[in-house]
């Protein structure tokens, strides 16, 4: 049988990993800080949300080496020896004050790969654009040697801004390495890579966006609202946007994400996914922490909004760009 993924795929570079079109999330894997990770869910749950995600065909999981402090790495690690199929793996390295030579990226890629148990990952990416102590140049150099070392398939950087992503962008491809993604915060309540010029920049030199928190950590699916006053888990019960006055402004979207919702019989969840995917060369990489998260993000995929369907849901999340 076809999976629903394979009608929508990104590939990352020339030659290089092709991937869905959506992806996993895995910041919520291991981090009981912000996520409550060993109180609410634990590694059941979130293996069977993994397993339940490479069933739909979603087979690519984005983790960094800061997520629970390793735990979400070596988590993936564990699951990856009960599937046969081709699973895609993205980490990230955090550029901290001390890491500043070229070594320290090799090192912190080195642990990662430890953890991951693996020998290669279809793609690295640079955590944060944090330059103080060790240069762009050296950076993406590093990152350059193990593309050519063939311990990295791709490499990306996350949260640049367009000034930014440019340079990595020259820096690589003067090493014949081409820049596979951007990460950036993208969706219907945070429309600001289409507005300072990230989105421009990327499609203009040929680069993915990876989009996180492309459902707005939960405000997007339904599941909150100010007349349910229902309240999340973790710290996101403190954060204002989940307070009702908070609810209240994003009524709108979210009624417009149920209503187009019933036209094509998906969650508003869904909507909101497919929208990001109709913008072209963005994979949206919602989280999972449990079967049935993964199950309905994978419903993102096989089926597409219509013009109109787009323009409404432009029009009503136009106060986030």
């Amino acid at each position: 049988m076809t999976s629903p993924a394979t009608a929508q795929t990104v590939t990352l570079v020339p030659n290089g990993p092709t991937v869905p079109a959506l992806g996993i999330g895995t910041w919520a894997w291991g981090d009981s800080l912000f996520w409550n990770y060993g109180k609410d869910y634990g590694e059941t749950e979130v293996r069977q949300a993994f397993e339940a995600a490479v069933a739909a065909g979603v087979n690519f999981f984005d983790t960094a080496e800061i997520y629970g402090l390793g735990k979400s790495e070596q988590l993936i690690g564990q699951f990856l020896k009960s599937v046969d199929q081709p699973v895609y793996i993205a980490t990230k390295y955090f550029p901290l004050p001390w890491r500043f030579n070229a070594e320290a990226v090799a090192e912190a890629l080195t642990a990662s790969l430890r953890r991951l148990q693996l020998p290669t990952i279809a793609l690295y990416q640079v955590h944060w654009p944090f330059d103080f102590l060790m240069s762009q140049r050296t950076l993406m150099s590093a990152l350059a040697d193990e593309v050519q070392q063939g311990r990295v398939q791709s490499v990306g950087v996350s949260n640049y801004s367009a000034q930014q992503m440019r340079a990595a962008h020259q820096f690589l491809a003067a090493l014949g390495v081409p820049l596979a993604v951007n990460q950036v915060q993208y969706s219907l309540l945070h429309r600001k890579p289409e507005t300072n010029g990230v989105l421009e920049a990327a499609q203009e030199l040929g680069i993915n966006i990876l989009a996180y928190s492309p459902l707005a950590q939960g405000r997007l699916t339904g599941k909150y609202t100010f007349q349910e006053n229902q309240k999340p888990t973790g710290a996101r019960q403190i954060d204002p946007r989940f307070q009702r006055e908070g609810l209240v402004k994003i009524e709108l979207v979210v009624k417009m994400l149920q209503q187009i919702g019933e036209n094509h019989e998906r969650t508003p969840a869904q909507v909101a996914l497919n929208w990001l995917i109709a913008q072209g060369n963005v994979v949206p990489i919602p989280g999972a922490k449990n079967a049935a998260q993964a199950s309905q993000n994978a419903g993102a995929l096989g089926w597409s909004l219509t013009a109109d369907e787009l323009e409404q849901l432009n029009r009503v999340s136009q106060p986030w760009r």
